[in-house]
């Protein structure tokens, strides 16, 4: 894939988040990045001259606003959910229907992006373990590469080191901050940044992936 020189124009969702936000942020001080449309539920508690935020009451269903959704070069797809406490219909609907249905509405309309997933590490590409999450997230893997985009490519993080200044940190992140140089440093297969994510991201839409599924190491490669 040739790399891109212009800067991107991005679609973000799940900017209300603690992935979302820190790749949103990265984002924006990013040369490589000339606009981000944000897509969220409730206002994401930013504002910068690169960004417009759009407020989508449902997910599933984005006729309204379809028409705002062409001329993009890629989506990076921050949005999720805990599995803790859903039934596996319950979090399919949230974690494979929703994104399906945003990810074909943008391929309808923009057949050259690049589709960034954040999925997860442990995700189960078989779509046959024994974790009902990581089954839901292998199968939504496999289904967005199905589709027509540029390239369809998902990420899987691990421990996460969010940006200084985040304002939606995870509680139990802020309070292990302190052992993340410990993880990294004992696990630097598990551990990584948000802003390594981000980064890996853009290179992804500029010029490609190795492969369609980055673990952390190759996410950490990649945005080296």
């Amino acid at each position: 894939m040739a790399e891109s020189t212009k800067p991107l124009r991005v679609v973000l969702t799940g900017a209300s988040g603690m992935v979302g936000e820190g790749v949103l942020l990265h984002c924006l001080q990013s040369p490589a990045v000339g606009h981000v449309l944000v897509l969220s539920r409730r206002p994401c508690g930013h504002q910068h001259p690169k960004m417009r935020e759009l407020l989508v009451p449902d997910f599933h269903n984005l006729s309204p606003i379809a028409d705002q959704l062409t001329g993009f070069d890629a989506c990076f797809f921050c949005l999720g959910t805990s599995a803790i406490g859903m039934t596996e219909a319950d979090y399919t609907r949230v974690s494979h229907t929703l994104t399906l249905h945003v990810a074909e509405t943008l391929a309808a309309r923009n057949p050259a992006l690049t589709f960034c997933y954040v999925s997860g590490a442990g995700t189960d590409s078989t779509e046959n373990g024994r974790q009902m999450w990581a089954r839901v997230k292998g199968r939504t893997e496999n289904d967005l590469r199905k589709l027509p985009f540029r390239a369809a490519v998902a990420f899987r993080p691990g421990t996460i080191k969010p940006l200084p200044g985040q304002l939606h940190v995870l509680k139990l992140y802020r309070r292990l901050s302190w052992l993340y140089p410990i993880v990294r440093t004992l696990a630097p297969g598990f551990a990584g940044t948000v802003s390594e994510i981000a980064q890996a991201m853009i290179h992804t839409a500029q010029r490609g992936a190795p492969k369609p599924v980055l673990e952390v190491r190759d996410i950490r490669a990649l945005a080296a």
